[in-house]
């Protein structure tokens, strides 16, 4: 038999607490009878999914790994583990372990200490002097797309629910500008935790530093929808010539514009809530996966279905709403959408993660136009630091001039150039010790390591990734020897001007490993860039140094002489980056 439970909230404390949606009894065997069961819930007002698909594998059923199965390797930061075990586990819409995994996955890329217990409450109290929902409608904040709003079944209290956390969170983080998926992430986590638990949720993903969840600005944003039109046009070729054909080439572009509603807004709740079990986990990699994979089972399906709906003609004629209709009615379960997924070749993070610094760098220096509309500017945008950033670079340095400043600025990062620069440490005021350094340095990303050397040459590098890095181990349990990503650059500021970026943006191969050395440190050197040579060395007393080409960066020699001895070493944080 299948039991139908329908979840009924009489008060706000009970929001959250009890599961909502369908109950489907793990005992029964139709699963193994049955290619899918159809649910429909009645239109109550309670939280409730409404038509779902639910299907099952034709194949011996499965025993489904707990939470607490999962709990130690998480405690263990065993990922790679953790990671297999979510792809593997198909568990059911309405399974209860979500209600503990999620938040257990989440506060895995949580930055500083756990917020303490009614943190959220005394948040709710500040923005809007009551922890009473209000019965008028939440003004939601600028960085919110209304017409992405999904609600996913949630009733009117839920949908208020949802509109509180996402304000509470502009309310706390006024620095996101643009961010359209952070709502229906919300509405997903509400189905299975309670207000306080989704809002800490939220706050992990958006402050990740290892990984990328949600973007917050709309240049970020367009980086990922063409990141997904670049590697579908490598890993899902036949499907992107296809709809070029159809397209003329005319809207193919504005088709990978609403990449991520495919999946967000496209798939049905099943579908959905098994791709966020990954994404949790794996990041904003996983959608790209699960885009690639919805490409590729369209294609393979208008190619053999003989519906008058997904012939040729049809598709032209609207084209654009193709992928979506797909979506909605696509015809594979979520064990094969996510399979196919994970099973495109050769897809690697470091791939994926190129294309998008390579994107984000293309947008930025040419100010690229999103369909008819400009992107909106801002004054991180405009490359130019701001008044408060001169005067403190003027107060703290003793290397940098405001015009060597104006140089450096324009190389930095959109994203970063909004946030005020600040002295994390200076061997005039600090000392000479690679231990100091660490202490005051290891634990913020990105940072800018400036070196003046004692022959007057000016030079260093943006480093994306915080130094405490060198500390961390590998799936088997060894210490990294380099760490860092691409979006880090060298550069020369005297006697010449120059920026040497990663040899991996300028290619759309994959990269050798030696090209891939960025950052490396112990309690005796610290390096950045390697391959057939060093780009900065330094020595545990930050007094000698030297520099080579390197294979990473293939830049020359930073100083004439290849040895310097240092006069000044200063690194820079961002406030709030």
């Amino acid at each position: 038999m299948v039991a139908r439970k329908l979840s009924s909230f009489s008060s706000m404390e009970n929001f959250g607490k009890q599961r909502p949606s369908v109950y489907i009894d793990p005992e029964s065997d139709i699963f193994e009878e049955l290619q899918y069961l159809e649910i429909n819930a009645a239109k109550t007002d309670c939280v409730g999914c409404i038509n779902l698909k639910i299907f099952a594998s034709s194949a011996k059923k499965q025993q489904l790994k707990t939470f607490n199965d999962i709990k130690g390797l998480i405690q263990q930061g065993k990922k790679r583990e953790v990671k297999l075990i979510i792809r593997e586990n198909a568990w059911p819409v309405n399974a209860t372990i979500r209600s503990q995994l999620w938040p257990a996955l989440c506060s895995q890329h949580q930055q500083g200490k756990n917020m303490l217990d009614g943190f959220y409450w005394d948040m709710v109290n500040q923005a809007f002097g009551t922890t009473e929902l209000p019965e008028k409608p939440i003004m939601l904040p600028p960085f919110v797309d209304s017409t992405h709003c999904l609600p996913y079944h949630l009733t009117k209290k839920g949908r208020a629910v949802a509109d509180r956390v996402v304000s509470v969170l502009g309310f706390a983080s006024p620095e996101i500008s643009y961010s359209p998926t952070l709502y229906p992430i919300t509405a997903i986590l509400l189905h299975f935790m309670s207000e306080e638990e989704c809002y800490h949720c939220v706050t992990s993903l958006v402050a990740a530093k290892d990984k990328v969840f949600i973007t917050q600005t709309k240049m970020l944003y367009e980086c990922t929808w063409k990141t997904v039109m670049q590697i579908a046009k490598k890993y899902a070729k036949n499907s992107v010539l296809y709809l070029q054909r159809l397209s003329q080439n005319q809207k193919a572009e504005r088709i990978f514009m609403d990449w991520c509603w495919w999946i967000l807004g496209g798939l049905p709740f099943p579908h959905l809530v098994r791709v966020m079990d990954c994404y949790f986990h794996e990041g904003i990699k996983v959608f790209y996966r699960v885009a690639l994979a919805i490409l590729i089972l369209f294609h393979k399906h208008v190619q053999s279905s003989t519906e008058s709906e997904w012939s040729a003609d049809s598709i032209k004629n609207d084209i654009d709403n193709a992928i979506p209709k797909f979506c909605k009615q696509i015809p594979v379960s979520p064990l094969k959408l996510m399979r196919t997924a994970f099973n495109i070749r050769a897809l690697s993070s470091s791939y994926i993660t190129r294309i998008f610094i390579k994107t984000e760098m293309l947008l930025k220096s040419k100010s690229v136009c999103s369909g008819n509309k400009q992107l909106v500017r801002s004054r991180s945008t405009d490359n130019l630091p701001t008044s408060q950033s001169q005067i403190n670079i003027q107060m703290m340095s003793h290397t940098l001039t405001i015009r060597e400043l104006f140089t450096l600025w324009s190389w930095l990062p959109v994203r970063i150039t909004m946030y005020q620069p600040v002295l994390l440490y200076t061997t005039e005021e600090h000392g000479c010790s690679l231990t100091t350094f660490y202490i005051r340095v290891e634990q913020h990303e990105p940072t800018l390591l400036m070196i003046k050397t004692c022959n007057n040459e000016v030079f260093g590098a943006y480093l994306s990734t915080r130094w405490y890095e060198r500390n961390l181990k590998d799936d088997k349990g060894h210490r990294q020897a380099y760490f860092g990503t691409g979006e880090s650059f060298l550069f020369s500021l005297y006697p010449e001007r120059a920026r040497y970026q990663w040899v991996g943006i300028d290619s759309d191969k994959n990269v050798d490993h030696s090209c891939e050395l960025f950052m490396a440190a112990d309690n005796k050197m610290l390096t950045i860039g390697g391959g057939d040579g060093q780009a900065i060395w330094m020595d545990e007393n930050i007094r000698f140094g030297k520099t080579d080409r390197c294979k990473t960066f293939n830049n020359p020699p930073l100083c004439e002489s290849g040895d310097f001895e240092i006069r000044v070493l200063e690194v820079y944080g961002f406030s709030g980056a």
